[in-house]
């Protein structure tokens, strides 16, 4: 047998390996790198979106709800006047006119919080929708398709409920202008008249004189007849006979309405002396007249009910036919 042409055997499995295995500590660092190189791509960006976007969100409903508690608690400002004090508004009559009423700071108060509750809304949709979209563009999510989509449900939504939407809207309009708030006598329309109990965004509680809760739509309002807004006209109309002395009736309506102007009860509430204006009106037994003022909110029916009381009392006192229509009655 020749030894010199046997195959050659080849080498087991259990031949070493002549490079070096890793040990456990360099798994760990190799595993380590490769986390940190995946989490500083689209997750550190997408966690930086997220952080500084509930930042911004916490920041402006920190800004608007500071702003709208202190409108509504009506924090004075300080007697001391600062640099940026010359560049405000100076008060003008309206607002005194305003503080004077007593449903002032409840209306004040909750005009500004409802509007705050609807910019704290507003600025929640707004800073978590750009959240969730630029979220979405980091992790390669296609947003265009999803934007065209939203834009056609909100089409959809916007025709199915428009005439929500069209309350709400108007409501929002409402209360930034001021054009009623909670304690105002307001005419509605189609019988809705009476004094606000409750302004919201939706719709407006007004409780008329015989008790009836009237729930208004804010859409629906065509026209707001506002009685208490600013100032208010106190009118005491006086009827006399047709045939009394004119200047005898004036003279004895205006020491009436000098009375109650000069009432200490009554003193506070006028902005301008009442006077007396001259025949509104005659029909075939009487003529009327008109004291008038100007008052403050919502003061005007009070008023008016005294003059109407010191008109009396003066009429009584006084003659008011006229000489000849006395005498053609006796004869």
């Amino acid at each position: 047998m020749n030894l010199l042409h046997l195959p050659a055997v080849p080498p087991t499995a259990s031949t070493p390996d002549p490079s070096p295995s890793p040990t456990l500590p360099e798994e760990i660092e190799e595993a380590g790198d490769a986390f940190w190189t995946w989490f500083t791509g689209w997750p550190l960006r997408v966690l930086i979106i997220v952080v500084v976007g509930i930042v911004v969100l916490v920041l402006l409903r920190r800004v608007i709800s500071h702003v709208t508690e202190r409108i509504a608690t009506g924090v004075p400002r300080a007697q001391e006047k600062g640099w940026k004090d010359w560049f405000r508004r100076s008060p003008i009559v309206g607002d005194a006119l305003v503080m004077a009423n007593p449903l002032a700071s409840a209306r004040r108060a909750q005009r500004a919080r409802t509007v705050g509750s609807v910019l704290n809304s507003t600025a929640n949709i707004v800073v978590g929708v750009l959240i969730l979209l630029m979220v979405l563009t980091e992790i390669g999510y296609p947003v265009g398709p999803l934007l065209a989509s939203a834009g056609v449900a909100g089409i959809a939504l916007g025709f199915g409920a428009q005439s929500l939407v069209k309350d709400f809207i108007s409501g929002i309009f409402i209360l930034i202008e001021d054009q009623y708030g909670v304690g105002d006598v307001v005419d509605l329309g189609s019988g809705a008249e009476g004094v606000i109990e409750e302004v919201q965004l939706r719709t407006t509680q007004v409780r008329s004189i015989d008790g009836t809760l009237w729930w208004v739509r804010n859409g629906e309002i065509l026209r707001a007849g506002n009685r208490t807004q600013g100032w208010s006209r106190a009118l005491a109309e006086v009827r006399v006979p047709v045939d009394a002395d004119v200047d005898v009736v004036r003279a004895a309506l205006g020491r009436a309405a000098d009375a109650v102007a000069a009432d200490p009860e009554w003193a506070d509430e006028f902005l301008e002396p009442p006077s007396v204006r001259g025949v509104d009106a005659v029909t075939d037994f009487s003529m009327s007249f008109t004291l008038h003022a100007q008052v403050k909110p919502g003061m005007q029916w009070d008023v008016s009910r005294a003059m109407l009381r010191a008109a009396q009392a003066q009429l009584r006192g006084v003659k008011v036919l006229r000489t000849d229509a006395v005498e053609s009655g006796e004869g």
